[in-house]
């Protein structure tokens, strides 16, 4: 694990989810974190239960709230007196039709997933210009590679991440800075049953594809191997990757694949 030995790490999205699991599995590698997200009880646990406690920092924040992430920025930096590595991780989905999908929930999609991710992101760049160098770690998903329906203002939002996360790494790359978007797939966390429905409220169930998905462990460890690896890009999951190449190959045969899938 040489590329990313002794590196300080904040992960966004922490409490729970992928977020958790890189939380446990960075701390085993005897990594110094900074863990970040809304609720504060949450991330305490998460600390609570690393093999490595007492390299554990938390700064909370909320991503919907961009316009103060730059103080919370300088929070994170604080802690240790730098960031090498941000894993953005944190975001919220949707599970509703175009139609039934109020106005509001597409703000959402865009204020956390992309709005916030980008905030954070630009508030953080100054302190990788200075010190010529750092590792922006992105988690989109697969959905923002091709999409999917009921999942529309979360698919707008994670194309845009790969928008501008392709012209930063393009623009810095002069700076020594680093980018890797991870494109996860199915993966067995809470995303669907926190996902929003058309009228903003949680939906508050499983679907099939998200439970029988890749444990957050193993997605975790791939994620690791992907940031050492300097990766522009690392798709994550089962079969459902294949989808980023019909996307670029067969796209109407990807509609026709999508269409009569299940993953509702």
């Amino acid at each position: 694990m040489g590329s990313i030995k002794g590196k300080v790490i904040w992960i966004t999205g922490a409490s729970s989810g992928i977020g958790e699991a890189l939380t446990y599995e960075l701390s085993k590698m005897g990594h110094k974190l900074v863990i970040s997200a809304r609720r504060t009880e949450m991330l305490e646990q998460v600390k609570a239960n690393c093999s490595e406690s007492d390299s554990v920092a938390i700064v909370p924040l909320d991503l919907s709230q961009f316009d103060t992430l730059s103080v919370v920025v300088r929070r994170a930096i604080q802690k240790y007196g730098t960031i090498d590595i941000l894993i953005n991780n944190g975001g919220i989905s949707q599970r509703s039709l175009i139609i039934d999908t109020e106005l509001e929930v597409f703000k959402k999609m865009i204020d956390v997933n992309y709005m916030g991710t980008i905030s954070l992101t630009k508030s953080l760049l100054p302190e990788f210009i200075k010190n010529q160098g750092g590792h922006f770690v992105t988690v989109t998903s697969l959905m923002g590679k091709f999409g999917s329906p009921y999942r529309s203002g979360y698919c707008g939002a994670k194309h845009a991440l790969h928008g501008f996360f392709d012209v930063l790494r393009m623009e810095h790359e002069k700076d020594n800075i680093k980018v890797t978007l991870i494109c996860p797939g199915f993966i067995q966390t809470d995303v669907a049953k926190n996902a929003l429905k058309g009228d903003g409220s949680a939906q508050k169930k499983e679907d099939n594809a998200t439970q029988n998905g890749m444990s957050v462990a193993l997605c975790a460890k791939k994620i690791i191997n992907a940031i050492e690896k300097n990766k522009f890009e690392a798709y994550i999951g089962g079969k459902e990757i294949m989808g980023v190449y019909l996307k670029r190959f067969l796209p109407k045969v990807l509609h026709k694949v999508v269409l009569k899938s299940d993953v509702t």
